[in-house]
């Protein structure tokens, strides 16, 4: 099964290694031995800076838990995350805090990502005061920054996020994401839960801010034409495996494994190509 194809001679940003993930379930007796279930086994791929890679697939595949891992959030059961060649999950406190500076997330709801009780300068120049140790003056002029790089005014920064609209809120958590300037951005369902109208702008403006700025995302997703619309690459996740990945075009119109078949025969206008035999 080939991996998504690297710039020639470049080395990946993202390497994953046969990464896997358990979960200890509650005891049904106080004597037994507790049950676990594998959410995700033996996941491996790579994504060179500037590209987009997406990960499909159902609810329960896997996908949220290889987010959470990317993110170092969580500790895997086995396998490695290495961003820029340091494996995360072996670094020390103030390693990872500086590491994630290079890597951050937009999560599925922007309104349950912001606290309300926050303005929209207290929350988007929030990493810069944890991780960076930025002052109020930096995080003030670099909180402007980042607005304006999603549209937004930088008159804005003294508003609360009930005074935005769906699709404002999840520019505002763009900015959030922007404003340590990372390398990659792990986008967790990021238009899932906005108005199919708006959703081309926010994923218009992702693709714009990847071309400005040279950003490389890790987009999270079970709808297949968002990820055909904005992915160089795709790996599909069915019970916590890597069934099939590729370029795109190649895997949504020439898909391998009838899993995929199944995810796109099952999406109206999504990419029909011939099975393979």
């Amino acid at each position: 099964m080939p991996e998504p194809g690297p710039s020639a001679g470049a080395p990946p940003l993202l390497a994953v290694q046969g990464l896997s993930k358990r979960y200890s379930l509650p005891r049904e007796h106080l004597l037994s031995r507790p049950p676990s279930v594998l959410a995700l086994q033996d996941v491996s791929f790579t994504l060179h800076a500037g590209k987009s890679l997406g990960v499909v697939g159902e609810s329960g595949s896997g996908k949220s838990t290889l987010a959470r891992l990317v993110m170092a959030l969580e500790m895997p059961t086995a396998g490695s995350v290495l961003l820029q060649g340091a494996d995360l999950h072996r670094l020390d406190a103030a390693a990872l805090r500086s590491a994630r500076t290079a890597v951050q997330m937009v999560f599925q709801d922007p309104y349950g990502s912001l606290d309300p009780r926050r303005t929209v300068l207290q929350t988007v120049a929030e990493p810069l005061a944890v991780l960076l140790g930025a002052g109020a003056e930096e995080q003030r002029t670099r909180a402007q920054q980042a607005l304006e790089a999603v549209g937004l005014r930088r008159t804005d920064l003294a508003k609360y996020p009930h005074e935005f609209s769906g699709g404002q809120r999840q520019r505002i958590a763009i900015a959030r994401a922007l404003i340590t300037r990372p390398k990659l951005i792990v986008a967790d369902e990021p238009v899932s839960a906005l108005d199919v109208s708006v959703q081309a702008q926010v994923l218009n403006l992702m693709q714009d801010l990847q071309d400005q700025m040279g950003l490389t995302f890790l987009f999270i997703s079970h709808d297949l034409a968002v990820v055909d619309l904005v992915c160089d690459d795709v790996i599909v996740l069915h019970q916590g495996r890597v069934v099939e990945q590729g370029a795109t075009d190649a895997v949504f119109n020439q898909p391998q494994h009838p899993y995929t078949q199944r995810l796109l025969a099952a999406v109206p206008g999504a990419p029909q190509g011939d099975p393979a035999s």
